[in-house]
């Protein structure tokens, strides 16, 4: 198939185009490189430049490469900086969605596959948290992300667009050729290796009283190549609707910074800091759908092995991309 994939020159986006050209397919990548690199695209894909909040940009590269289907990373994810200027988050994410539908619907593109999040549930009644959890987003970067799910649903029903929903939170490790580098950086395995680069003095923990085994909190992880995996089952099967990522039990801060000394071999000082407000003590996602119905099995779900990938890729990559 040849398949249109907005923000392929962001993390997620740039592996996904790589597993997708090794599988065969053929890929358009569309970014506007506002916050992607132009190194992240992968060589053999066609690379349009062009913003999806100027209707003409996409709809002419719509119309132009004619593609089977779309995969859509694009988008704004800071939740802190989404909270500072909720209105970019809606023009970026939401106004720019229903400008690549539009595009799609006039080109007759038949199916969208969305990296959705996590963070459309807000604070979770249940933990490990499914599918038919109520969504209460916390913060407008959730809240875009949800209002987009709702656009492809109404498309859905009304258009008969197919459309598929992944929700995850934080993905991770990176393959041989594209890794991890955001600027700013805010995920934390990228900044723990920060620290043992000598980028970095030492890595925060904000709280260590939270009720979890070692007091720190718990989060999901899932390897880059398992993620994007994920993407392409549920781009090349026939299913429709929201299906979580994760991996049944996440890690603590503590356990990822251990892991990142044992795999670094550096000691990599960690400070205790205040709690974030709003940080729940645990957030994890439940993923026996995704098994079941997209045959996902992840083939990294270890941190040692995750970690593994991510140091080697940023000992290649010292500063990211624009070294």
């Amino acid at each position: 198939m040849k398949i249109f994939v907005t923000g392929g020159a962001g993390y997620i986006g740039s592996v996904t185009t790589e597993l997708l050209l090794d599988r065969g397919h053929e890929v358009v990548v569309f970014d506007s490189l506002e916050r992607g690199h132009r190194k992240a695209v992968d060589e053999r894909a066609t690379f349009v430049q062009g913003d999806l909040r100027n209707p003409g940009d996409i709809q002419d590269a719509m119309a132009s490469s004619k593609p089977d289907a779309v995969m859509h990373f694009a988008a704004f994810a800071l939740v802190g900086e989404s909270m500072e200027d909720p209105g970019i988050y809606f023009r970026n994410n939401v106004v720019g969605g229903l400008n690549l539908v539009d595009a799609m619907l006039a080109n007759e593109v038949p199916r969208i596959v969305f990296s959705s999040t996590c963070a459309t549930y807000g604070q979770p009644e249940v933990i490990p948290m499914h599918e038919d959890l109520p969504q209460v987003p916390q913060n407008p970067y959730g809240e875009s992300k949800l209002q987009f799910e709702g656009i492809l649903r109404w498309m859905r029903e009304r258009k008969n667009l197919q459309s598929v929903f992944l929700r995850y939170f934080n993905a991770a490790g990176a393959t041989e050729k594209f890794g991890e580098d955001h600027d700013p950086e805010s995920h934390l395995i990228p900044l723990i290796l920060f620290v043992a680069l000598g980028r970095r003095d030492n890595i925060k923990i904000f709280g260590d009283d939270y009720e979890t085994p070692d007091g720190t909190c718990i989060r999901d992880y899932i390897h880059i190549i398992d993620l994007a995996q994920a993407h392409i089952l549920a781009l090349e099967g026939t299913m429709q609707g929201a299906y979580n990522l994760g991996n049944g039990s996440g890690y603590s801060v503590r356990e990822v910074i251990d892991t990142a000394r044992e795999v670094t071999g550096h000691d990599i000082p960690a400070v205790t800091a205040p709690r974030r407000p709003g940080d729940p003590a645990r957030l994890v996602a439940a993923a026996e759908k995704a098994h079941r119905e997209l045959g996902w099995k992840p083939r990294y779900p270890d941190l040692k092995t995750i970690m593994e990938h991510a140091w080697a890729w940023h000992q290649k990559h010292p500063n990211g991309y624009e070294a």
